[in-house]
């Protein structure tokens, strides 16, 4: 019965075996078919840009090139009829030689079709009224020569001769039919003649065919179904593909009923003499490109070259789809190719695969440990009371040591541990011993009972019996007063006068007995001590005899930093460890090795102002303190707004004290100190009523409301916001509240 159950548990893992295979496969194919297809998405994206910008390049080229074509023969137009225009007003005494003016200036400007003179009415009294002689070059190359100015064409009132006149120079008409003269489609350029006095008296009318810029406009085209369009400064279009348009409609009635208003602004664009670029949806859906420039000179006209979506990308799409097929031939191909390779490395992949996992969940369990662990040096810059140095060695992936420490309320918290065992199992209690001393600690200041509620949680369910030796110690930073607690740990050593190692009670470590009752110590730390923690990995570093570093090399390694005054926390830990790796060599690491240096480096400064003030517990009394408070702040110099934040933190504190270390009815004193040296103000409030310590009550979240906030905390917060720090000690039976705040950002200016 066992073989066949072992028979069938074994078809069933190769069954699903088989079909993760399938479903590996599978995702492969799929991943390649995205990747090959977001790369063909890309390529097809820079391409289309390319094409476009490419598009764009000879769009404006052509432009330019239109433009620079038909300036220059405007130009050639302006200069001729600039220069002759001295010739005409020196032969106004001949008004029969005029009309022969105008023949020689057509047979010298082969753009011109036509030329003539109109003169202010009864100019030429023997003329009548009208008199404009005019030129015109025929059909077969001959000359026409004629008087055409009369009552029924009466260029008086015309706009090449109004415009000229008014403007007192030259100026390009709109285009019209010319039924006197050429009797064609013309666009004039008028220039204004003088006489000897300066007196305008006849105008020079010079005129371009518009079939002449039809064929230039038409000329060439980006792409066969492209086009070119021109409009006059009013918005006449004077070519385009549509003959039945060209000089018939404007620009804004042409495309009055189509869909996409965006051709509004483009029109509006042209007609203002912008240049830009823009995209237009004709009534078919279809997408058009539509490049336009003004064009140079004093004419006002525009033009725009109008491609195809469709005709530019036409070939990009055509590429396209033959890649997709190429792409969809490729795919079926690597599925087969992956596939064979598959079962191929069959077994390959099943001897690795565990190993690969294991690594893989050992590196990130590595990485989630060592992110735990404080790794910023020095981590408080800007104290000048405390310096810290930590250094871990795992000797596997994972370790079981732990060490942490953090500063809340002016009290270093610290802690250095060592869970039985190594690997996995110890870092995942190591994990959780230093997340219970970071929330134990987070409300708790006393060292023994930070230790018994990390025992109490860790004993709870310890089916695998494993343990933690652990030493906690809470360092008041303003005093040294230092209090710890030892859970079976290694006694730390004190590098201060000499090496000593700190008295330790044997407690068990923490995971064994939940109700087992923590023996608290304390000590005070002198300023320039250094607390040295480890772990036995230290102690216990094997060389390749299987020999230990040993404890008296540790003390004779700490006594020659101390002889040589490199008891500072980075140098210490860097002399120990490479005394550590000399001694163990190539040999293999047997165990975490952890260590943990704090040095106590306060100094202390001339006080340069000292008052103090005993109070009755009674709140009648507080304008004494306020009295009180003021006269420091006006010897130190204090503006009003930092004098009043002064006054209320006080007022805060102190009512604080009456009120809850002074039960009702209960009598007392509260002694209020204040210190101050260059650069902080201290104030010390002791009592001594029932222990009390304010620094405990939760922080109060003021983004809620009124009515959702817990009653109470209220005033300690608002002690904490005012005041640089807060700090709470109970010594010698007594409460001892101690607020700083720093003095250069409050002094007047």
């Amino acid at each position: 019965m066992k073989a066949l159950e072992l028979q069938m548990t074994q078809k069933q893992f190769t069954s699903w075996r088989k079909s993760l295979q399938r479903r590996s496969t599978l995702a492969i194919i799929i991943t390649a078919a995205v990747l090959i297809e977001t790369t063909a998405v890309v390529q097809y994206l820079f391409a289309r840009k390319g094409i476009r910008e490419e598009v764009q390049h000879r769009a404006q080229s052509e432009l330019h090139a239109k433009s620079l074509e038909i300036r220059n023969l405007m130009v050639e137009v302006e200069t001729a009829v600039k220069n002759t225009a001295w010739v005409f007003e020196n032969n106004f005494q001949r008004p029969d030689s005029l009309v022969g003016i105008c023949e020689h200036l057509l047979q010298n400007t082969s753009t011109l079709i036509g030329c003539g003179l109109g003169f202010e009415a009864n100019y030429y009294p023997q003329y009548g009224q009208w008199f404009e002689p005019y030129a015109i070059r025929q059909a077969d190359g001959r000359f026409g020569r004629s008087q055409i100015g009369s009552a029924t064409h009466d260029y008086l009132h015309s706009e090449w001769y109004i415009k000229a006149k008014e403007k007192d120079g030259g100026y390009w008409t709109e285009p019209y039919y010319d039924e006197a003269g050429a009797r064609m489609m013309l666009c004039t350029y008028a220039l204004p003649l003088h006489d000897s006095s300066g007196r305008t008296v006849a105008v020079i009318g010079a005129d371009v065919s518009l079939d002449w810029l039809s064929q230039v406009i038409n000329s060439k085209q980006i792409y066969p179904s492209s086009y070119n369009l021109m409009i006059s400064r009013e918005g006449q279009i004077m070519a385009c593909p549509i003959e039945s348009l060209v000089l018939k409609t404007n620009i804004q009635q042409a495309t009055a009923k189509m869909k996409d208003t965006s051709v509004n602004t483009l029109n509006q664009n042209m007609l203002s003499g912008q240049r830009g670029q823009t995209v237009v949806t004709d009534d078919k859906g279809e997408k058009n490109y539509v490049f336009y420039a003004p064009v140079e000179g004093e004419t006002g006209w525009s033009m725009a070259v109008v491609c195809s979506d469709h005709e530019i990308y036409y070939g990009l799409r055509q590429v396209g789809f033959n890649l997709l097929l190429l792409m969809l031939v490729g795919l079926a191909l690597l599925g087969y190719i992956i596939a064979r390779t598959v079962r191929g490395f069959n077994r390959l992949q099943e001897v690795n695969a565990t190993k690969v996992s294991m690594e893989n969940e050992l590196n990130i369990a590595s990485h989630i440990q060592m992110a735990m662990l404080p790794k910023i040096y020095p981590p408080y810059p800007d104290r000048q009371d405390i310096d810290i140095y930590g250094l871990q060695k795992p000797a596997k992936a994972v370790g079981g040591d732990i060490y942490d420490f953090y500063i809340r309320d002016e009290k270093l918290f610290f802690c250095i541990g060592d869970v039985s065992g190594k690997g996995v199992p110890s870092s995942l209690v190591m994990a959780v011993t230093r997340t219970l001393f970071r929330v134990a600690s987070g409300h708790e200041a006393a060292p023994e009972r930070i230790v018994t509620q990390i025992n109490e949680t860790i004993s709870e369910g310890n089916e695998s019996n494993m343990f933690v030796t652990l030493f906690v110690g809470v360092l008041d930073l303003p005093t040294g007063r230092l209090r710890y607690c030892n859970a079976g740990h290694d006694a730390p050593l004190l590098v201060g006068n000499g090496v000593e190692s700190l008295p330790c009670v044997s407690n068990i470590p923490v995971g064994i007995m939940a109700d087992w009752k923590y023996q608290p110590q304390e000590t005070l730390v002198l300023p320039q001590t250094t607390i040295f923690l480890y772990t036995d990995g230290l102690t216990e570093a094997e060389d390749a005899s299987h020999g230990q570093f040993g404890l008296q090399r540790v003390l004779d390694r700490t006594q020659q930093a101390w002889r040589a005054n490199e008891q500072a926390p980075t140098l210490l830990l860097n002399n120990m460890n490479r005394a550590v790796s000399e001694f163990v060599d190539d040999a293999e690491q047997s165990d975490d090795l952890t260590m943990l240096a704090i040095q106590y480096t306060k100094q202390q400064q001339e006080v340069r102002l000292c008052k103090a003030l005993t109070l009755p517990n009674d709140v009648q009394t507080i304008p004494q303190l306020a009295a009180f408070v003021d006269d420091i702040c006006e010897a130190l110099g204090f503006d009003m707004s930092t004098t009043m934040q002064m006054n209320l933190a006080l007022e805060e504190a102190v009512v604080n004290v009456m009120s809850y270390a002074y039960p009702a009815g209960t009598k007392g004193d509260v002694h209020i100190e204040a210190q101050a040296n260059d650069e902080r103000l201290k104030f010390t409030i002791t009592d001594s009523g029932a222990p009390f310590d304010p620094t405990a009550k939760d922080e109060i979240d003021t983004t809620l409301s009124a009515e959702d906030r817990p009653i109470g905390g209220l005033g300690i917060f608002l002690v904490r916001e005012m005041m640089d720090s807060i700090n709470y000690e109970r010594v010698d039976g007594q409460n001892v509240l101690t607020l700083r705040k720093k003095l250069k950002a409050t002094v007047k200016s």
